[in-house]
C-alpha cells in the first residue's frame, strides 16, 4: 500500500507509483500526484529524514520554499529538489483563478511509512 500524505484539503494528494528498487536495497521510489485548486495550499511540512525528493511542476505555478531557501514560482515544465529531512515552510498554487499541478518523486527508505509530517 502507499503511504497517506499529510495535507489538508488545500491539495489532494493523490498516490501515482511505489516500487523497491531492486539495485539500492532498502530504498524505494514513490511518486505522487499533487492537485491545488485555485488558491489552494498544502500546510508546511516536514518529509522523511531519509527522502530525496524531485518535484516537477505539470501544469499551472507552483510558489514553493524549502528550508532556509528562497521563496520561488515554478511554472509548468519546471523542477526542483529537496534534499533529506527538508522542511517544506510553503507549497502553494500561485493563482487563485487556476487549478496547478505537480509530480513529487521520492527515494526513501522503504521502511518509512510517513513520507509527509505536519509541522505543529
Amino acid at each position: 500500500a502507499l503511504p497517506a500524505a499529510a495535507h489538508d484539503p488545500g491539495d489532494v494528494v493523490t498516490p501515482h507509483f511505489e516500487k523497491a528498487i531492486p539495485n539500492i536495497p532498502g530504498k524505494t521510489l514513490t511518486a505522487l500526484i499533487v492537485d491545488y485548486p485555485p488558491g489552494g495550499a498544502s500546510v508546511p511540512h516536514t518529509h522523511a529524514k531519509s527522502s530525496f525528493i524531485f518535484a516537477y511542476v505539470l501544469s499551472g505555478e507552483i510558489v514553493s520554499k524549502v528550508n532556509d531557501g528562497p521563496t520561488q514560482t515554478y511554472r509548468a515544465g519546471e523542477s526542483w529538489y529537496e534534499p533529506p529531512a527538508s522542511k517544506h515552510l510553503v507549497s502553494r498554487n500561485a493563482s487563485q483563478t487556476k487549478p496547478a499541478k505537480l509530480l513529487a518523486v521520492f527515494v526513501a527508505d522503504t521502511d518509512e511509512k510517513e513520507l509527509t509530517t505536519p509541522i505543529k
